[in-house]
């Protein structure tokens, strides 16, 4: 206990969000760990080279965390627009100079030190940050659609619109995502039923031509979406269907019935010799194996308690930049989150994205760790305040 009280003195903000974080670190490693079984047998290294890099990824996550915590949260605003327009030109390069892994041109690869990192991944946190203030700054002006309304609905579509052609589902939760930000921020309803109404109207007709279109006719990523669609829905009516996308549904399901009820077997994982990347995309699944549904349903719990947490944070902030910065990040963080438990279970299509601080990976731990660091300086400030105004 006195162990615990020691770490917990030195890190300002809501404790909670911090045991959460840990938490999730902790079953990363395990996870992870047992996960990689088979990635490590291919590469002919050692299971510890993996578990050792996770370890690394989380101890730079929680510094990341503690530093990003510890600046006024108000920074962030002048940072966000910044950021932002950064990370406009860095999509566009990574569009048609990105490093190609898996199909896709997502990443760049960092010179001198060879690392690569998923520019998606920066766009997200600086759009939702850049959206915080742009929503904060407009609040006397909110309801205008001309000087509210349009101003801030265009770095949305700009910055999903790069992201799409290499990265749908990210842009597809990110886009959302803005929408749900937007209506906490008071935009009016009238407006944002306009462009909910008319993104579901672009994406029907995007995937009705998409089914319509021979697949000779099909360029870069689209034959990908076609076949996982395709996919999820023969699944769906019962139809088997020889194809990767059913093949890593069929291993996600069998993991998953192997987990029963409640178990307690770290590292009893034989799924991990079957489903492909068993360590980022179905690491969630690899956990109902391990731990059971009981160690599964404490995984969504923990991400709810944490928007639970963030929603705490907006009704105590003062200020609305701060406010809509903790909401906005954490509904993007718990979003991602639910869609990627969502997909290993099968009640969506196969996306590709990771479960934040769990799954193994490089830039998706940095940056969801400065997004929780945000939040975290948010809460921080309140709790100053807070102390100040009792004094």
């Amino acid at each position: 206990m006195k162990f615990t009280e020691n770490i917990f003195q030195y890190l300002r903000g809501d404790k909670m969000i911090w045991l959460v974080v840990m938490i999730l670190f902790l079953f990363s490693m395990l996870a992870v760990y047992s996960a990689t079984g088979t990635l490590a047998y291919k590469m002919q290294v050692g299971n510890e080279k993996y578990l050792m890099k996770q370890v690394l990824m989380a101890v730079g996550g929680l510094l990341l965390m503690f530093v990003t915590h510890m600046i006024d949260y108000k920074y962030y605003s002048r940072i966000a627009q910044l950021l932002w327009i950064f990370s406009i030109p860095l999509l566009i390069y990574t569009m048609f100079f990105g490093t190609q892994l898996n199909d896709a041109n997502r990443w760049i690869t960092l010179p001198v030190v060879g690392l690569t990192f998923q520019t998606s991944d920066l766009a997200k946190l600086a759009l939702i940050m850049f959206l915080a203030r742009q929503l904060s700054l407009k609040q006397e002006q909110i309801t205008d659609f001309k000087e509210a309304f349009i101003p801030i609905l265009l770095p949305i579509i700009v910055t999903c619109l790069l992201i799409a052609p290499e990265n749908l589902s990210t842009a597809v939760i990110l886009f959302f995502t803005s929408i749900f930000v937007m209506f906490i921020g008071r935009i009016a309803l009238k407006h944002i039923f306009i462009v909910f109404g008319m993104s579901v109207l672009v994406f029907t007709l995007f995937f009705l031509l998409l089914f319509a279109l021979p697949e000779n006719a099909l360029k870069g990523r689209m034959l990908t979406w076609k076949h996982r669609v395709q996919s999820y829905e023969k699944d769906f009516r019962g139809e088997r269907e020889v194809g990767v996308e059913n093949y890593q549904v069929q291993q996600a399901k069998i993991a998953i019935a192997k987990g029963g009820l409640f178990k307690v077997d770290p590292g009893g994982s034989e799924q991990r010799n079957f489903l492909p990347h068993p360590y980022s995309d179905f690491i969630y699944a690899i956990i109902i194996e391990e731990y059971g549904l009981t160690g599964g349903a404490f995984i969504v719990m923990l991400y709810l308690f944490f928007l639970f947490r963030c929603i705490r944070i907006v009704i105590s902030a003062p200020k609305a930049f701060g406010a809509l910065l903790a909401v906005g990040l954490g509904i993007a963080l718990v979003t991602q989150a639910m869609i990627n438990m969502a997909v290993a279970v099968n009640l969506l299509p196969v996306t590709g994205v990771t479960l934040p601080l769990v799954s193994m990976g490089g830039s998706s731990v940095i940056f969801t760790s400065i997004a929780f660091g945000i939040i975290l300086s948010v809460s921080r400030n309140v709790e100053e305040e807070t102390e100040l105004s009792v004094v």
